[in-house]
């Protein structure tokens, strides 16, 4: 991906060189794009109980204080070209796709541990958007994990979680994740997984769109990234992340969909680059 030297987002809340989190009430439900699943990985290979984590229950925000590396540095600058690029691509469609303008959300970035109205965040939960303020929350250490514990390998895999997040938000300005979370707190367990997944899958599809936009607007994709995105989506599949831990891959507990789902979806919106074309919620097979 081409992003250096090229402009970056002013949406970015720099919390890294903070002494302590910014603490707010929990409230809303934060939507993870991996970050959760990474968490249930690494509990799986450590028998450590992550559910206080999951539902953001009582870490102390602390971040990490001292100057940022040079790795630090660029990550951040690489998170805010691509935070900058999903505004001026979805800044552009949502005009003339949903009729709207496009609010572009606020990106967080962070070491350590932060707080969100979604509950505590850390680098061990990843990355996910939350309603409650309508803020991205990000630890680029997370991209680490990605490439050295899951074989998420390259620039464009970290932009795919990045736009994935934004999709989120995207789902939330069109009323469409209020509605999803209102049912699934109504629901049995297995059906509130099973709207998970329909989020998960539309995220990914919008994510699709973005990278579409990207390489028409700004020609910011080279040979490969594609490729970076899809084996990305492919090593969070629910089944490959169970497999990974140990466990027969069971179905009725997937909230992100499988590793060909996922891979699929996204293809699907960067081949259509409409909108219309990612409503998992009126397909009747993912």
């Amino acid at each position: 991906m081409d992003w250096r030297g090229r402009r970056g987002s002013d949406n970015i809340e720099d919390r890294r060189r903070s002494g302590g989190g910014q603490g707010a009430a929990r409230g809303g439900v934060a939507v993870g794009g991996a970050g959760a699943l990474v968490l249930l990985l690494i509990g799986a290979y450590f028998g450590v109980d992550v559910s206080p984590l999951l539902e953001g229950g009582g870490a102390p925000a602390q971040q990490e204080t001292g100057p940022l590396s040079q790795a630090d540095q660029e990550a951040g600058q690489f998170v805010s070209v691509v935070l900058a690029d999903t505004e001026e691509v979805w800044g552009s469609l949502f005009p003339d796709q949903v009729g709207k303008r496009y609010a572009a959300p606020t990106l967080v970035l962070y070491s350590g541990v932060t707080r969100s109205p979604c509950g505590s965040a850390s680098g061990a939960t990843g990355p996910f958007y939350c309603p409650g303020d309508k803020k991205i929350y990000l630890d680029t250490g997370f991209f680490g994990t990605m490439s050295r514990e899951l074989g998420a390998k390259g620039d464009f895999a970290a932009a795919y979680v990045v736009a994935h997040e934004v999709a989120h938000g995207v789902q939330d300005q069109l009323g469409i994740l209020g509605k999803a979370n209102q049912v699934r707190g109504q629901a049995s367990e297995a059906d509130s997984n099973a709207i998970s997944v329909r989020i998960e899958l539309q995220a990914d599809c919008l994510s699709g769109i973005w990278a579409r936009g990207a390489e028409e607007m700004f020609g910011s994709l080279q040979a490969g990234d594609i490729e970076e995105a899809v084996n990305a989506a492919h090593r969070i599949g629910d089944d490959t992340l169970q497999r990974n831990a140990g466990r027969v891959p069971m179905p009725h507990t997937f909230t992100h969909g499988t590793s060909e789902q996922r891979a699929r979806w996204f293809l699907r919106g960067y081949k259509s680059g409409d909108m219309g074309s990612c409503d998992t919620f009126a397909a009747r097979q993912l």
